[in-house]
């Protein structure tokens, strides 16, 4: 299985970057991984609603580019459904079954995603009710990901 990560803006913080080495290294004996980083668009600190819609839609082209159409799409939103480490595990490996080949996990920037990648997305993906970082969400999806991995594999990791 491929699984691809698409995510808006670049890490610059070493330490997130050292985590997501430690993943991607973890991950090489499951599955394809592939990370792409589209450019993010610079906000200013009052946007109007108008821009900020503006600011998604242009991060939105920029994420669908990187989409193929017979991938499957999990975009990761507040507003979407929240699994258990073993619900997301039994998912990704019901999707493997079904024959799907190319999983992609979507990350929006600092505004969420555009609506043009909700209406995609084969299904929402919550974490929490919470906001965290877009850098941090990806080293907690990369480890999410493993987990499920472990989990599907009968290895010790998810207790």
């Amino acid at each position: 299985m491929k699984i691809t990560i698409v995510c808006v803006g670049k890490i610059k913080e070493k330490f997130y970057t050292q985590a997501i080495d430690e993943y991607r290294k973890r991950l090489s004996r499951y599955c394809q991984l592939e990370m792409i980083e589209v450019a993010d668009e610079k906000t200013k600190e009052q946007a109007s609603e108008n821009e900020i819609k503006l600011v998604k839609n242009r991060e939105g082209e920029r994420i669908l580019k990187c989409i193929r159409e017979d991938g499957f799409v999990i975009a990761l939103a507040i507003e979407g459904k929240m699994l258990d480490s073993i619900e997301l595990s039994e998912q990704i490996q019901r999707l493997g079954i079904k024959g799907t080949s190319h999983i992609y996990f979507v990350i929006g920037g600092s505004l969420g995603l555009a609506q043009a990648v909700l209406e995609r997305a084969d299904q929402k993906l919550s974490f929490s009710k919470m906001t965290f970082p877009h850098q941090l969400m990806r080293v907690i999806l990369l480890e999410q990901i493993y987990r499920s991995y472990r989990i599907m594999n009968h290895e010790p990791y998810h207790k």
